[in-house]
């Protein structure tokens, strides 16, 4: 693998992981001085009751968690994230803890941002960009309740602007929790479906940071790692979706390719399936695992040593040394075909833009002339024009 003679790995989040990581949290909540935490969740985990039992356990330690803030839509905005903020200082709230998915955790972060700067309070898009915020924010603990988005070690926070309905990304090495748990029982409940999407989000997240132009050593053996906890982990908790020890993997499969992608980023499968999602209002996991193995194809000859790592991982020592070397390549993304084969006819993931409901191909110019401005595209180790994207989406319908 080639590398740039200078790199930057940074991730300074500390994780509690395993069985019973949950009730370590008021400790390590109480050692960052947090006392009166503000648990931000969203309306159908607080059904399950894993918000009370979340609740529960923090009240039993160290700390005296003040409310539980419920109303967190699934794609959140400028709105929301005000008046959760508004509700914590109101309430006289120190710290922030985070139960749930990607929009909750992007979500805690924003309340987090407005909650901790003294400027600009009413107006969460003054802090829009990149390397805005001056200093260290109020302690956050993320308890990530799907194994995809990875969202607990990375910089980054998605929310949807109110006025604009445009997403606006918030990115500071600030915007990092202090604290992620990674416990099998906040994702024992969740559906097979969601489980294979969000899954195949965090694989993508792992293969993209191996095969850019921004991967790094560090990045690389993360992924690595990452890409064979996951591919372990997924087929078997299809047929056993309760095993705590598959869930567990899955997490921190999902952890370790959110510190390789925040280190050097992702590419073009995530600047299809941006645009894909944008346009037609998708979810983000199955963008991913549609167009996973086609722009892995496209990108051949140039990431082959990565791809032949890849199949190592995927596929394990056995099948790696009784197949050829020159064919190494070619399996790898034969293995995650056949991967994708196994989860559509399991939970029905899509593996195709027809199999996700598309039936209109004039859509296809739509989505390559969005993805052309995707800043995704600048990591990706081959160049692609409008020709080569539209050329790459007929290739996926």
């Amino acid at each position: 693998m080639r590398h740039s003679r200078y790199y930057e790995f940074f991730c300074p989040v500390k994780l509690l992981v395993g069985e019973a990581a949950i009730e370590q949290l008021p400790a390590a909540m109480a050692a960052l001085g947090a006392e009166r935490p503000l648990l931000v969740t969203d309306k159908g985990l607080r059904a399950t009751g894993l918000a009370e039992r979340v609740f529960d356990i923090l009240g039993a330690g160290a700390l005296v968690p003040l409310a539980i803030e419920d109303d967190v839509p699934p794609d959140s905005s400028t709105d929301v994230v005000q008046r959760i903020a508004a509700r914590y200082l109101r309430l006289g709230c120190d710290s922030l803890i985070a139960l749930g998915g990607g929009s909750v955790i992007d979500t805690a972060k924003a309340v987090n941002i407005l909650v901790s700067m003294d400027e600009h309070q009413d107006n969460l898009l003054a802090w829009s960009g990149a390397d805005l915020l001056t200093r260290p924010l109020r302690p956050l603990a993320v308890l990530p309740t799907t194994a995809g988005t990875g969202s607990e070690v990375t910089q980054v926070a998605v929310i949807r602007d109110e006025q604009s309905g445009r997403k606006v990304p918030f990115t500071s090495p600030f915007l990092l929790p202090n604290l992620a748990v990674l416990d099998p029982r906040l994702t024992l409940s969740l559906p097979l479906g969601i489980t294979a999407a969000t899954a195949m989000d965090a694989m993508t997240h792992a293969i993209e940071a191996l095969m850019g132009n921004s991967a790094n050593p560090v990045s690389e053996a993360l992924a690595l790692m990452a890409v064979e906890k996951i591919a372990h982990a997924l087929p078997p908790i299809l047929d056993n979706p309760t095993d705590a020890s598959l869930r567990l993997e899955l997490a921190q499969g999902s952890t370790l390719a959110g510190m390789a992608f925040s280190n050097s980023m992702v590419g073009l499968v995530h600047a299809l399936g941006h645009s894909l999602g944008a346009r037609c209002h998708l979810p983000h996991g199955l963008c991913m695992n549609l167009f996973l193995p086609w722009v892995l194809d496209y990108n051949r000859p140039g990431i082959d040593p990565a791809l032949d790592r890849l199949l190592l991982a995927l596929s394990g020592s056995e099948v790696y040394a009784k197949c050829p070397a020159e064919q190494r390549p070619a399996a790898a993304i034969k293995a995650i075909e056949a991967l994708r084969d196994r989860l559509w006819e399991r939970v029905k993931l899509p593996r195709t833009l027809r199999e996700a409901g598309l039936t209109d191909r004039s859509l296809l110019s739509e989505i390559r002339d969005l993805a052309i401005n995707d800043g995704a595209l600048l990591f990706n180790r081959k160049d692609a024009d409008r020709d080569e994207l539209l050329a790459l989406l007929e290739r996926c319908w």
